[in-house]
């Protein structure tokens, strides 16, 4: 496994210390292509939040959800979840990590089917489209969104409602 962590004692605007947001990725490392961009939304999102990557081989990530902590707040991506607009992704947000704890978003790798029991852990479900798009690219929307959940969350310009 390939991990990049970012540990910072963090606050949000009301000064509540915001908790990591982990992203477990089915496959291996982002593709060079992928990196920069991904990278871009991650120096944005250290402050107030911060990201952690974990990269997995696919066939282990039954394996590495079965150890997530139980109180971890899970969001799997799943073309048949609920598709949500950015604002409502950020209501998503809001609660586990005003209340401590650790929000993982879990993309899957190229086949990116799930388990039954993975599928039931997941406490909510979240479709990107109705299309379907390569896991690579998926990570790197994931990201994005989670950059413009936490302008929503602070009250900043990025997104334009």
């Amino acid at each position: 496994m390939y991990y990049t962590k970012f540990s910072y004692d963090l606050q949000g605007s009301d000064g509540i210390i915001i908790e990591m947001l982990k992203i477990i990725a089915g496959g291996k490392k982002h593709a060079s292509w992928l990196k920069e961009a991904c990278d871009e939304y991650e120096k944005r999102l250290r402050k107030p939040w911060a990201i952690e990557w974990q990269f997995v081989d696919e066939d282990k990530l039954d394996e590495r959800v079965a150890r997530l902590k139980a109180d971890d707040y899970v969001i799997l991506l799943d073309e048949n979840g609920k598709m949500m607009s950015s604002p409502e992704l950020t209501q998503v947000l809001r609660e586990p990590l005003e209340s401590g704890r650790d929000v993982v978003v879990i993309i899957g790798g190229a086949f990116g089917h799930f388990s039954p029991d993975v599928l039931a852990r997941a406490n909510v479900v979240w479709s990107l489209s109705k299309l379907v798009f390569p896991h690579q690219i998926c990570r790197l929307i994931v990201v994005e969104q989670l950059y413009r959940a936490q302008e929503i969350y602070l009250e900043h310009a990025y997104h334009h409602a």
